[in-house]
C-alpha cells in the first residue's frame, strides 16, 4: 500500500461521532417563557383561518409558507394590531423575568422544609442507647 489507510481506519473514522459537550445548563421549569414576536402572533390567528378556508391541508409547511408569504404582503398598519399584541406580551414577559429573579436571589424560604434525603438519620442523644452492654464511665 501506498500510504493509503487500511479498511479498518476508514471503518472507525465513519463511526466516530463528534459530539460537542453541551453547554446549556438544566433549564428551570418555573422561568417564564419567552414572548412570541409579532409574526408568532399573526401566525396563531393566521392558523385557525387557513384551517378553515383549507381543511384538507395536512402540511405544516404549506401553512407556515402561506403564512409568511400573507405577513410579508401585509401592510405596517395591517401588522399594527400584531405588533401591539407581542409588545403586550413582552412587558408582561419582563415583569414577570423581574419577580422569577428577585425570587432567584432571595433564595429559598425558610418555611420550606428540606428534602429528606438531606436530613441525617443519625442522632447524637441515641448513641448512649445503641443496644451494646458497655456501661458509661
Amino acid at each position: 500500500m501506498k500510504g493509503g489507510k487500511s479498511k479498518a481506519d476508514t471503518k472507525s473514522s465513519k463511526l466516530a461521532v463528534n459530539k460537542k459537550p453541551s453547554k446549556a445548563a438544566a433549564k428551570d421549569p418555573n422561568k417564564p417563557k419567552r414572548p412570541s414576536s409579532a409574526f408568532f402572533v399573526f401566525m396563531e390567528d393566521f392558523r385557525q383561518t387557513y384551517k378553515k378556508d383549507h381543511p384538507t391541508n395536512k402540511s405544516v409547511a404549506a401553512v407556515g409558507k402561506a403564512g409568511g408569504q400573507k405577513w410579508k404582503s401585509l401592510s405596517d398598519t395591517e401588522k399594527a394590531p400584531y405588533v401591539a399584541k407581542a409588545d403586550n406580551r413582552k412587558v408582561e414577559y419582563e415583569k414577570n423575568m423581574k419577580a422569577y429573579n428577585k425570587k432567584l436571589e432571595e433564595g429559598p424560604k425558610e418555611d420550606e422544609e428540606e428534602s429528606d434525603k438531606s436530613v441525617s438519620e443519625v442522632n447524637d442523644e441515641d448513641d448512649a442507647d445503641d443496644g451494646s452492654d458497655e456501661v458509661p464511665s
